[in-house]
């Protein structure tokens, strides 16, 4: 009795070991959660609060562990895997910074810098607006929940082997991610591009009209005036738009349902 009582104490701490693993590195590195703001502390209280709630659902997924160097092999390919998953949703949440140093440069303020504390890193003013943005509508429009769901499905997308899984998908998804992330940064800076090549184009006839005017002291204001107005008109549909793609992103790589 006590030997069937320790086997199964045993199998059960191997699953919350195998879980932890992959869902306490996805939490470390995911949005939200696991930017640098949030204490680790905290962060591993997270991890450590879903992995009992995923355990059960994920046991099932599990192959039997009879040595330790299968054990080892399945650890490090569940690291892997959540690194990976982490990676490919914060790569998303990137596109808001890469929009946001377009618009920056498009409104004359490239030159601006600060520190960006969802990239923890220097990034443009109106980037730094955006992801802090980005991070509390990813939690105030339940947007976390497909992380949670691609998190659980990934037990379908990705099984636990040993080794590390599907090596060559996971860059051909990485470099997709990058690609799809910087469209949808180059998509949201597309009405300022358009409004400064008006400008431009209207500055270029002024000079040529009046040779004499200083064009750049009456181009530089009129081009930050512009875009902090069309900014203001169109923050919202650029923000609804990123979260569409989000979670469109998040459903075409993770969620198989």
């Amino acid at each position: 009795m006590q030997s069937l009582i320790q086997e199964f104490v045993i199998s059960q701490l191997l699953i919350y070991i195998l879980v932890f693993c992959r869902v306490g590195t996805i939490m470390m590195v995911m949005p939200g959660i696991g930017d640098t703001f949030v204490s680790p502390n905290v962060r591993l209280l997270f991890a450590l609060a879903f992995t009992v709630v995923v355990s059960p659902i994920a046991s099932q997924f599990l192959p039997e562990v009879t040595t330790n160097g299968q054990m080892a092999g399945l650890v490090i390919s569940e690291i892997v895997i959540g690194f990976f998953i982490g990676t490919v949703a914060r790569i998303f949440m990137a596109a808001l910074d890469t929009a946001g140093m377009l618009i920056s440069m498009q409104m004359g303020l490239g030159s601006a810098m600060m520190f960006n504390p969802q990239m923890a890193g220097q990034g443009s003013v109106v980037g730094a607006f955006l992801s802090i943005c980005g991070a509390v509508l990813l939690f105030v429009s339940d947007l976390h929940h497909m992380l949670i769901f691609g998190m659980i499905d990934s037990y379908v997308t990705f099984p636990v082997k040993n080794g590390i899984p599907m090596s060559e998908g996971m860059v051909v998804t990485i470099v997709q991610s990058v690609a799809k992330s910087f469209s949808i940064g180059f998509y949201m800076a597309i009405p300022f591009i358009v409004v400064s090549l008006f400008l431009y184009i209207a500055m270029g006839i002024l000079g040529r009209l009046m040779p004499q005017i200083q064009v750049f002291i009456v181009a530089l204001p009129l081009q930050i005036l512009l875009g902090f107005l069309a900014f203001v008109m169109i923050f919202a549909s650029l923000m609804f738009f990123w979260m569409q793609n989000y979670d469109d992103a998040i459903q075409m790589f993770f969620i198989k349902r």
